[in-house]
């Protein structure tokens, strides 16, 4: 046994070496002082060698739940003594628990120690580094230090990084519900509800749980119809998700085909028909109705049944010896077919041959038998000649009163109300659908400048207006009257009507000017470069927005003379005003306001709004809905394109890139839109590359990607955005065709230098969520692309960056810069309208004169017999999808000329004007542009 003996006072200095007698420390290496030590005799006694400490019990790692402290323990055999050590300083003696017992079978000292670590101890350590404790044992052989224990503060966080989001999916189809759990210390388990109740994918293999914490519905059941929910936990708390609602729908199957039935007709040329339904299985949870007909037809023929007809009586027999001789015919000409009647009567015919020579005396009973059955057939003739009389007045007076009825019905309907009840647009094929109202059957005497109604653009063969008096005893008419918040039925009294054709005046209360401007000017907060201004009188004049896409056209008259507005254009901010997209509906354009609300205009104004739905498809892809903002804030339907009526207060005309709106209400407008079965439609999308601003004076290089939709407003935004931020745009922004696939948009970059780069993206790619880019509703959406080069030499970056729909199109932007060289500001192409003045007042705002206007509608507006009016001209024009709305118009010319303003307000020569009205026939509206025009 080695000893030493330390005299009192002497300090031990940094020796790591404990001596021990009877207990005592006698040396450490945290105390200098022992000046109470005992004096150690010179030698003690030998004793057996023992074995270095071993530890049977490790500290492990800890966390700390709110303020409760945590304790450490540790055990080991043999040990004369053990210390905690946390953070490289030994925790004093005092805070030490100590127990020692003797092991039964080994006979050794087995030491076991306990420490407290508080929440103040960890919080006060600084540096990078846990706080971490170990145990070091002590025994005559040496010492044995424990593996380090950390100790942290347990905590969740509250939001989640991801939410699971519901969806509509079809039956046996794939669903992948996603999660995210909140940041936590330690890392949160996850656990996923179905409503309410705890999946287990050991119990129900069709469930899935990825490393990643998401949900994965291998085949979408029925039963998987729920709602579903994300809990994460740990120590300190547990986090639930919103809720995800999955929807599991069935699409409509059709049965099979039914026998053909028998044909219609039991003579000649008819039709057989069968059927089937769309029960195999029927549609559920919103699935789409099948699709084809319910049912067929064939033409067929049916044999004429021919009735049979006698032949020519035969020659007379001999005369028999009873006096009479005999004739036959047959039932041969002709000989009864395919159903028809056999020949009525006798087909053998007798009598006596020998003139009454040897004719026998009859019995005289015999005699008033036959008087019998004269008189008794008489009687029966009688009978029936009566009833066949009775049946027949009895017909003729239906018939007669069947002709009042309809004259009656004649007079009248033409004003039932028809009930239309459009079809749901998740299902094309409705089983009951009500009959539109037929405009054709209208008929009424006008005596105004308002000319006749048609139904559609197939329907130009009717003459839905007539001359008839059917009308003139009508003592009221409905007229429609919109006004600021509902549309409501006025009933004007048919005298009201003047015979030139004015049915109301509506004039404005007040005769002062100043206090019209005063009580018309809105006040609203105007973002820059997102609004725009003027006053606007009688003349009318036009509102742009610069880059934008958006404008408003006040034709001239739509202000009452005299009367002068402070009207306004804005487009909403994100923050403020979102368009609503509900289910799969998506935000196709940006939410603009113009105003004021309550002006009451003579006649329609033109709103032209971008959009990114992609329209060149040979088929149909979109349903589009305009909506409507409320005074309350909630959105309406408006309209929704190809289901217009008479009710319908705006006409919609469409474009590749952008919409312009017919109305006569000025509010809050935006188009919204979604797949039309059964192709999915696709929305146009732009990517924008940015990077820091040069001279990078950082190693870290950030390049950002950004996902907006491909309309001059989105651009402009981003545009903004990033240079507030500092960011430049390295290249012209490139398109993608974004498909409604339920896909993610998945970024991946690619053929970095390693040598002077490094990503610091840990994951292979980024994927931003399908339904946050098809909503349109979000904030622009981007991703950033940290990296870090190896000095602050190196300056050249070249790399790849691939952008794709998965299973979908992609682009590939191909970056070769110097980050150190300062680039000039990089601005794509601007819009064809970017040039133009945010607004133009009075004839200057329009390419057509006003003296060249009257005499094009002084020329068109009157019905012709050739067709050779505004219905052509509309057609020519393309603006001829529903002519009933400008054919509720005093002038449907004029509707039809601002509309075309609108449309070429970039490009607006005479020449395709003048070409249509060349083509109509019209050579003295040509004359007329010639001269007075610059075509």
């Amino acid at each position: 046994m080695l000893s030493f003996r330390m005299q009192r006072g002497q300090a031990c200095g940094p020796i790591v070496l404990l001596l021990l007698v009877g207990g005592h420390v006698l040396c450490d290496t945290e105390s200098s002082d022992y000046s109470d030590a005992e004096v150690l005799p010179d030698s003690y006694p030998s004793a057996p060698a023992e074995p270095l400490p071993e530890f049977l019990l490790e500290p492990e790692d800890a966390f700390i739940v709110k303020n409760r402290p945590v304790q450490l323990r540790c055990t080991a055999s043999p040990a004369t003594q053990i210390y905690f050590k946390c953070n490289g300083e030994w925790v004093n003696q005092n805070d030490h628990v100590t127990r020692e017992s003797l092991d039964q079978v080994t006979g050794l000292v087995v030491r076991e120690v306990d420490i407290s670590v508080s929440r103040t101890q960890v919080e006060e350590l600084f540096g990078l580094e846990d706080y971490w404790c170990q145990c070091v044992a002590w025994s005559s052989a040496g010492t044995t230090k424990s593996n380090r224990a950390y100790v942290r503060i347990a905590y969740l966080r509250k939001n989640f990084e991801q939410e699971p989001l519901g969806r509509e999916v079809r039956l046996e189809q794939e669903v992948l519900l996603q999660c995210r759990p909140p940041e936590g210390m330690p890392a949160a388990e996850v656990d996923w509800l179905k409503n309410e109740d705890t999946i287990d994918p050991s119990q129900d293999p069709n469930f899935l749980i990825t490393i990643d914490n998401d949900l994965i519905i291998k085949q979408a059941r029925l039963s998987d119809t729920a709602n579903y929910t994300c809990l994460a936990r740990n120590v300190v708390a547990k986090r639930r998700s919103s809720t995800a609602t999955v929807i599991v729908y069935v699409s409509g199957g059709w049965s099979s085909w039914t026998e053909w039935s028998e044909c219609n007709t039991k003579c000649g040329r008819g039709w057989q028909r069968r059927t089937r339904s769309c029960t195999n299985p029927a549609p559920l949870n919103g699935g789409a109705f099948c699709e084809g007909p319910p049912f067929q037809r064939v033409t067929c023929t049916t044999l004429c049944p021919v009735d049979g007809g006698w032949t020519e009586w035969a020659k007379w027999s001999a005369c028999s010896t009873e006096c009479t001789h005999w004739r036959s015919r047959e039932c041969q000409a002709p000989a009864p077919r395919n159903g028809g009647k056999h020949c009525s009567g006798s087909m053998m015919e007798s009598k006596n041959c020998t003139d009454g020579l040897c004719a026998r005396t009859p019995a005289p009973d015999m005699g008033v038998a036959v008087y019998a059955g004269l008189v008794g057939a008489l009687l029966l003739c009688g009978i029936l000649v009566l009833c066949v009389g009775i049946l027949a007045y009895r017909r003729r007076c239906s018939h007669l009163h069947g002709d009042i009825t309809d004259s009656s019905s004649a007079l009248t309907a033409a004003f039932h109300p028809g009930n239309y009840k459009p079809p749901r647009q998740d299902n094309p094929h409705p089983l009951h659908p009500s009959a539109p109202p037929d405009l054709t059957a209208t008929a009424g005497a006008f005596r105004s400048p308002l000319f006749s109604l048609q139904q559609g653009v197939n329907d130009s063969h009717k003459i839905p207006m007539t001359t008839s008096p059917l009308l003139d005893p009508l003592p009221t008419l409905k007229i429609k009257v919109y006004n600021s918040s509902t549309l409501s039925s006025l009933e004007i009294p048919a005298d009201m009507c003047s015979a030139d054709g004015e049915i109301l005046s509506l004039k404005s209360v007040g005769s002062n000017v100043g206090r019209e401007r005063q009580f018309h000017s809105h006040t609203l907060s105007r973002e820059p470069g997102l609004s725009t201004s003027a006053t606007l009188g009688h003349l009318g004049g036009r509102l742009t927005i610069p880059n934008t896409g958006v404008s408003l056209l006040v034709p001239p008259g739509t202000i009452p003379q005299g009367k002068f507005y402070e009207m306004y254009l804005i487009i909403s901010k994100w923050e403020k005003t979102t368009l609503p997209s509900e289910g799969s509906q998506t935000v196709l354009s940006p939410a603009v306001s113009c105003g004021p609300s309550a002006l009451l205009l003579n006649r329609p104004v033109v709103l032209t709004l971008p959009h990114c739905a992609q329209l060149d498809t040979p088929t149909p892809d979109w349903t589009l809905t305009l909506k409507t903002q409320t005074h309350q804030g909630a959105w309406e339907e408006v309209l929704t394109v190809g289901e217009e009526s008479l009710s319908s207060p705006c006409y919609l005309q469409l474009e590749e890139e952008c919409c312009h709106v017919l109305m006569e209400q000025l509010g809050t407008y935006g188009l919204v839109g979604q797949s039309c079965p059964p192709q999915p439609a696709c929305k146009r999308l732009q990517l924008a590359l940015f990077a820091p601003r040069a001279p990078c004076l950082s190693l870290d290089y950030s390049l950002r990607i950004y996902c907006i939709h491909d309309t001059p407003h989105a651009l402009k935004e981003v545009l903004d955005l990033e240079r507030s931020l500092g960011g430049v745009l390295l290249e012209d922004p490139k398109p993608l065709l974004f498909k409604d696939s339920y896909h993610n948009l998945r970024l991946s970059i690619h053929d970095i230098p390693h040598t002077h780069w490094r990503s610091k993206l840990l994951a292979k790619y980024q994927e931003i969520p399908f339904y946050h880019i098809w909503s349109g509703s979000q904030r622009p959406l981007h991703c950033t692309f940290s990296l870090e080069r190896s000095s602050l030499v190196v300056s050249q970056l070249s790399c790849k960056i691939c952008v794709r729909q998965v299973e979908g199109e992609g682009q590939i932007f191909q970056l070769h810069t110097d980050i150190q060289e300062t680039l000039p500001p990089h601005s794509p192409h601007p819009s064809a309208g970017s040039c133009l003045p945010s607004s133009q007042v009075g004839p200057y705002a329009f390419r057509l004169p006003e003296s060249i206007r009257q005499k094009i509608c002084a020329s068109l507006d009157a019905p012709s017999a050739r067709g050779c009016d505004w219905r052509l001209l509309a057609r020519s024009l393309g603006f001829d999808r529903y002519l009933n709305y400008f054919a509720t118009k005093p002038s449907p010319t004029g509707v039809l000329l601002d509309l075309w303003e609108a449309c070429h307000q970039g490009d607006a020569d005479l020449v395709s004007l003048a070409t249509a009205l060349e083509e109509m026939g019209k050579s003295e509206v040509l004359v007329v542009m010639t001269t007075d025009g610059d075509c």
